[in-house]
């Protein structure tokens, strides 16, 4: 008779004393029941429950386990299908590293590639039993027998690390693909479960032959090759399916440790690993010991000539841009870019022969649409392959300027207005003309021209800073720009030169804003340029624009810049001449050129007027096929000292006035001086307020 309890309990949930029935004498005996257990009928149930001790204790163990299995392997399955969201299996097709890409100048002349070797996967049905054989014998001798976890292959690991002996690996092909497919080359615990997981997974959802040939196409083999096909090629020079046994027990042993083992590098460590593999194919059976002993080390037959560089500034930033349109796959792919091969030695050369000194040089050349077609981010891409063109953010300087006009333009004025050129004393901030020359007014037009600071403070408050930032994003700028700083002006914000040249070209084109790209792109069609086309200014603010970018060439700081035909562009000088810039356009071309020190120290006697735009002025006039003049010398400026203010040189020095520029022309506030040869001796002309003099030069 089972217990009668009474439906009273205490306030702590036990049942009441002197409720339970006397039946209770009559219960079913158990020994745990026996003395006080007995007289406590809440011994009879497990504490908690509210079951009886019974329902627990009277299953067996077999019960137990099957009960557990099952809710384990109901946990698995969960597990398997959480696999099968977050580790798609189409994953296990795709190479492993990123296949090869080739670049080609627009010309068709290869400029650089990047990337791993990556050919077709291989077929299991194609290839010979000997070339299989040897992976099997090397890596996964059970390989069709296992379930993807091979306990003998770990037991054997585990010993060997127990005992002392030599190493031995433990995992089956299935998770070494599992690893180098799903998962990061950590060693832990953790990893080592997913591994073992993914593993099954794999085998529950391909068949060993799929397992093989995806291990065998995507697994490293070093010298930057990966797959089976990919390395046979390039170490045989044959195809996987045409490789003698001699030749695949080398390239299996290659998977222990390819970049120590690869035959090209070291052939006598690859003799020594093929000689195991040689081994383990006796042990497994694929060989006779005799057959073993008669398999001869094979030569390499390498005819790959890699003379292409893998990197160069314009192939680093173009990359990215390519492997995003690129698909997914193993087909080596080869690209032709915008850079034109002709442009890109031009630059080479100019940035070659320009007198930098310690400083670093950067040339960013666009067609007035945004693909580059010559790239300088360096002096020495060996030495240094940091982009300063793309990657660096520096001031710009007064080639800032151009937006603060643009803005006042937008607002109604004009280059003939004038606005007062007087020096700002009042205030914390106090920008100074970097000649110390100041008038009660000045035209906008000659304040562009000769670059004064202060008439471009007064402008940009005159138009109001946001009116200002909001020309510079619409033609682009992304960078930030500080509302509340009067020195935004004068170009105190930094940004890259492959930005601020990008914003030019959208000047040049007047059509605006221009994304900088290595790619050709297709051209817009109607609609598309009707629903999403380019802004554009005014065509009178595009011909006012114009005509002082004109003016800033050809009659002020940036005359060392002059071409024969119509040329556009501004200098660009930040505080004690730590970074100089020339930025403009001629023809269909938009260069910007950057001279600075990489420690962002002050540059020795150079400004966005003299090295900079000499460097623009020799590109474009070869890029355009005028002859060239030599430019003047750069001259130091007067340190304006002060807060922050970027200036441009002011000083009409050593104007060229013939071809070979033995005669020049410097002007200066009390007259001009002529400086020329007459039969090899240098002398001088002299004009000024007391006349004309003539004086030879002393050496």
């Amino acid at each position: 008779m089972g217990w009668l309890r009474s439906s009273k309990k205490d306030r702590n949930g036990r049942w009441a004393p002197g409720e339970v029935s006397t039946l209770l004498e009559d219960a079913p005996w158990h020994p745990s029941y026996a003395g006080e257990e007995r007289a406590r009928p809440d011994a009879a149930y497990s504490p908690g429950s509210g079951l009886p001790l019974r329902f627990w204790r009277g299953h067996s163990r077999w019960w137990w386990f099957s009960r557990g299995t099952a809710t384990l392997l109901f946990l698995f399955i969960l597990l398997l299908g959480w696999l099968a969201i977050t580790a798609p299996l189409s994953k296990s097709l795709e190479p492993i590293a990123p296949p090869q890409i080739t670049l080609l100048a627009s010309d068709g002349t290869p400029i650089a590639r990047n990337g791993a070797v990556v050919d077709e996967p291989v077929r299991i049905a194609d290839l010979p039993p000997h070339v299989i054989e040897p992976f099997l014998a090397i890596e996964d001798r059970r390989f069709y027998s296992h379930w993807g976890i091979d306990p003998r292959g770990v037991a054997r690991a585990a010993w060997a690390q127990v005992s002392g002996g030599p190493m031995q690996g433990g995992s089956t092909i299935t998770q070494q693909l599992a690893k180098f497919t799903f998962l990061t080359p950590e060693r832990s615990m953790t990893r080592k479960a997913r591994e073992a997981l993914i593993a099954f997974w794999l085998e529950a959802w391909l068949t060993k032959d799929e397992i093989l040939e995806r291990y065998l196409s995507n697994a490293y083999f070093g010298d930057n090759h990966y797959g089976l096909r990919a390395a046979s090629l390039h170490y045989f020079y044959r195809q996987p399916e045409k490789l003698r046994p001699e030749q695949a027990a080398m390239l299996a042993g290659l998977l222990q440790a390819p970049s120590r083992l690869a035959p090209t590098r070291n052939p006598d460590l690859a003799a020594q690993r093929m000689r195991l593999v040689r081994n383990a194919m006796v042990a497994a059976g694929y060989l006779t010991q005799a057959e073993a002993d008669a398999m001869p080390v094979p030569r390499t037959d390498v005819r790959e000539m890699n003379n292409l560089p893998t990197g160069t500034y314009f192939a680093d930033w173009a990359l990215p841009q390519a492997r995003q349109s690129s698909e997914v796959g193993y087909v080596r792919q080869t690209l032709t870019t915008t850079l034109d091969s002709r442009l890109q030695n031009i630059a080479r050369d100019v940035v070659r022969r320009a007198p930098l000194g310690g400083a670093e040089v950067a040339l960013v050349a666009m067609r007035p649409d945004g693909e580059v077609v010559a790239m300088i981010g360096g002096k020495d891409y060996e030495a240094s392959p940091f982009n300063r063109a793309t990657q660096a953010q520096r001031q710009v300087g007064s080639t800032f300027k151009t937006f603060v006009y643009l803005a006042a333009l937008r607002d109604g004025w004009e280059p003939e207005d004038t606005i007062a050129n007087t020096e700002i004393v009042d205030g914390a901030y106090r920008p100074r003309n970097a000649s110390g020359r100041y008038s009660e007014t000045i035209t906008l037009a000659d304040a562009f021209a000769q670059s004064s600071n202060v008439a471009a403070v007064r402008l940009q408050q005159e138009v109001g800073t946001d009116a200002v930032i909001a020309m510079a994003r619409d033609l682009g700028i992304t960078s930030a720009l500080d509302r509340g700083d009067p020195s935004l002006a004068l170009g105190t914000s930094t940004m890259s030169l492959l930005e601020l040249t990008s914003a030019y070209a959208g000047i040049a084109a007047n059509a605006y804003p221009v994304e900088p790209h290595a790619f050709a792109r297709p051209e817009q069609s109607w609609w598309e340029w009707l629903w999403d086309g380019p802004d554009s200014m005014a065509s009178e603010d595009h011909e006012d624009i114009q005509e002082l970018l004109r003016g800033a060439i050809n009659r002020g700081t940036g005359r060392a810049a002059m071409l024969q035909s119509a040329n556009f562009g501004k200098t660009g000088t930040t505080q004690d001449n730590r970074d100089a810039l020339f930025v403009g356009f001629a023809g269909d071309l938009v260069v910007g050129v950057w001279v600075g020190n990489d420690d962002n120290s002050p540059l020795s006697g150079v400004s966005g007027g003299g090295v900079p735009a000499r460097i623009w002025r020799n590109f474009m006039a070869a890029a355009l096929g005028e002859r060239t003049r030599p430019a003047p010398n750069p001259t130091a400026s007067p340190d304006p000292g002060g807060p922050v203010q970027p200036f441009d040189v002011e000083g009409l020095e050593n104007i060229p006035l013939t071809e070979d520029g033995q005669t020049t022309l410097s002007v200066d506030q009390n007259g001009a001086t002529v400086s020329t040869q007459v039969e090899g001796v240098p002398f001088e002309v002299r004009f000024d307020e007391e006349g004309l003099s003539v004086e030879p030069v002393e050496d």
